[in-house]
Formats: C-alpha cells, sequence, structure tokens
C-alpha cells in the first residue's frame, strides 16, 4: 500500500505507513457546529470534514498534539475505541484517562513511542511546541510537535514525518533541526488563529519561518480555514513562500484528497 496522508479538515489526517494507519488530532464537528477552544471561548467550524468518524479505516494509533476542542472533539471522546492508544502529552493523557479511555500514552518532550509489525518500524518522538506567548501561555494547555520515523521492511532509507501540532515559531524549535536534520515531509497548522488579539497558532510568515527553520523537503499545510477564530487564510502562506523561496516543495492538499509521501 502506497505510503501517504488523506486530509480529513482541520488537522486530522489518515496517515499510511506500510503496516501502520495513524490518526491525527480527530476533528469531526460538521459545518455550523460550535466548539470550545478554551478558557470559555468557543468557535464555529466553516468547513464540513471529507469523512465521517465511522468512516474511518482501522487504526493503530492516534496522535493528538494538545486536548482543545478542535483537535478533540466530542465526537471523538464519544466515538473512539477507548482501547485505541492516543499518544500525547502528559496533561491530555490524564485527562483522557479520565475520560475512560485506557490507552493514553504521556509523552513528555523528546520522549519516544516505538513499535513494531511485520519486519517495519514505527517511533513516535513528542517534539517542542508552545502555544502562545505571555501571559496566556500559562493558561492554555500544553501542545506537542511529533516526528515520526517510519522504517520500511525492505530497508529503504527511513521516512521522517514532522507534525507541527499548533506551535508558534519559537528558539525551542532549533533544537529539532539539530536532532533531526532531515526532514522529509512537515504537516504544518496555520490559520493564524487568535483570540483578544493574541496569537495562538502560526499565520503566513510564520509558516514560512518554521520551513526556513527546520528545512523539510516538502510540506503539507493544515488547519487554515475551518474555524471562525482563525483569520490568516492558506493565501498568505503561500504569498509569503513565493517570495521567500524556501528550499521546500510546498503541497496544497484539498479535503478528502492524498498525498503520497516520497520514497
Amino acid at each position: 500500500m502506497t505510503d501517504s496522508l488523506f486530509f480529513v479538515g482541520n488537522a486530522t489526517t489518515v496517515l499510511r505507513l506500510g503496516p501502520f494507519t495513524l490518526l491525527t488530532d480527530p476533528n469531526f464537528l460538521r459545518k455550523g457546529q460550535w466548539t470550545h477552544i478554551g478558557q470559555g471561548v468557543v468557535s464555529r467550524r466553516l468547513k464540513d470534514p471529507a469523512i465521517g468518524i465511522d468512516e474511518l479505516p482501522e487504526l493503530d494509533a492516534v496522535v493528538l498534539s494538545h486536548l482543545h476542542g478542535d483537535h478533540f472533539d466530542r465526537i471523538a471522546a464519544r466515538s473512539l475505541d477507548r482501547d485505541l492508544p492516543i499518544l500525547t502529552t502528559p496533561h491530555a493523557a490524564r485527562r483522557l484517562g479520565r475520560r475512560g479511555f485506557r490507552e493514553p500514552v504521556a509523552l513528555r518532550t523528546w520522549g519516544e513511542f516505538t513499535t513494531a509489525r511485520d519486519g517495519a518500524g514505527l517511533t513516535v518522538t513528542a517534539l517542542p511546541g508552545r502555544h502562545a506567548f505571555g501571559p496566556l501561555a500559562r493558561v492554555l494547555p500544553p501542545v506537542m510537535g511529533t516526528l515520526l520515523e517510519y522504517r520500511p521492511a525492505d530497508g529503504r532509507e527511513p521516512l521522517r514525518i514532522y507534525l507541527s501540532g499548533d506551535t508558534l515559531v519559537h528558539d525551542d524549535l532549533r533544537e529539532i533541526r539539530e536532532r533531526h536534520p532531515r526532514i522529509d515531509v512537515a504537516v504544518v497548522h496555520l490559520g493564524g488563529t487568535k483570540v483578544l488579539g493574541v496569537l495562538l497558532t502560526m499565520d503566513g510568515r510564520q509558516g514560512a519561518d518554521l520551513l526556513e527553520l527546520l528545512g523539510p523537503r516538502h510540506a503539507v499545510p493544515v488547519h487554515f480555514d475551518d474555524y471562525s477564530v482563525m483569520k490568516s487564510p492558506l493565501s498568505d502562506f503561500t504569498a509569503e513562500v513565493g517570495r521567500r523561496r524556501p528550499a521546500t516543495t510546498v503541497h496544497h492538499v484539498d479535503r478528502g484528497g492524498s498525498f503520497t509521501f516520497p520514497t
């Protein structure tokens, strides 16, 4: 089976990596429904997801960047298998355990989860992330980026995929480049989300900063127009990339579309 990313919407993707199938940041609310972003803030969904949660393939795990309603919604909380491993921050793992999920895996920054099947291997590493700066950072849930390193059974070079999570660009991200100088694909959370005028996710300028900082070979933008709190459209990012011309090929994937990972 082709190694690929299927874009559901917002930050939700289905990743097929050889024998492994992963779901990221499950958000299956429909257009017009509201979700709780945090600290009493709600936001309305503007676009439908490409599929419903009942249309998902059989999953091996969920990778959850943090516990906000647009990344783990009430549909996911109600419908996902309680025994499905959920790889996430310690903060989210504790709360998911209280909700009845039996296999949350708490990953501190640089912590790893490794699994193998049919001769192939997969290592999931938690990376630095920061949802906000200043006083608001103290009241938002911790967020993690993620590196997926897939090692095919046939001995090919590993495939390294970076999931940014809802981070802003900050100095701690430099250590990612130092530890992992070769990233094949970056899945970049954009949108320029603002609450009370404070930036909470990368806008177009910061997204381009991230590409220059980490130097991935390819990038797939997500999380840019699904909710009313998102203020920076995808065109901001593509214009900035077009102006700066980083050494990264950017691929726009429509909802319901797929991106085949490079070999």
